[in-house]
């Protein structure tokens, strides 16, 4: 069974339904005694970082994600605010994210004709081609973004996707059995199920 974690945020219904089309078993759910019995976990995120990572320190369970994902090494998928919470921090903000992967967050520059959030279709390239979640992704694959604040990560080894957009950007990182995407890959059609189809099937 897939964890969806659910820390009163928005859009776990898409990520939920994209699941289900995939012949996935997943849960929307915040019960412990569920996400120690998951197989793997999801880490959706809408809205600010600061009030995503307060939301899910408020439920408690930060303990045991790190538990099940850095000690028995649960495949972790976050999604937007939740892939740039397994960072440091965010320049949005000022909580601490949850310190799995080596990066920053930080927010796109001023750059003329460009236009922040960066939000709608822009094409993903992969820089890990042997990695689960890139596996037999087209070469015109594109997702759909919504954000006004990037990944950095300090090593470059942990950059699985990039895009352009006035800048070249992380957005997908990877190490181990932890990994992000910058992207709505549950607002992403065809492309979105073929990641999500990955993650299913292992990483």
């Amino acid at each position: 069974m897939i964890a969806i974690v659910d820390y009163d945020i928005g859009n776990l219904a898409a990520v939920a339904n994209m699941l289900h089309r995939l012949g996935a078993s997943c849960e929307i759910t915040a019960v412990p005694a569920k996400i120690e019995l998951a197989d793997k976990i999801i880490l959706p995120g809408n809205g600010a970082f600061d009030a995503c990572m307060r939301n899910l320190r408020a439920t408690g369970l930060v303990p045991l994600l790190e538990r099940r994902v850095l000690s028995d090494h649960v495949p972790l998928l976050g999604i937007c605010v939740g892939a740039q919470m397994l960072g440091r921090g965010s320049a949005e903000g000022q909580e601490p994210g949850l310190g799995w992967i080596d990066m920053d967050v930080k927010r796109f520059p001023e750059l003329p004709d460009l236009r922040v959030p960066h939000m709608g279709w822009n094409q993903v390239g992969v820089c890990a081609a042997s990695h689960p979640l890139a596996r037999d992704m087209d070469p015109d694959t594109r997702f759909y973004f919504v954000h006004s604040y990037y990944m950095a990560p300090a090593n470059a080894e942990d950059v699985l996707f990039t895009t352009d957009y006035g800048i070249t950007f992380a957005s997908g990182v990877a190490r181990g059995n932890i990994a992000g995407v910058q992207f709505h890959p549950e607002k992403s059609h065809r492309f979105g199920k073929r990641l999500l189809g990955n993650f299913v099937k292992g990483l």
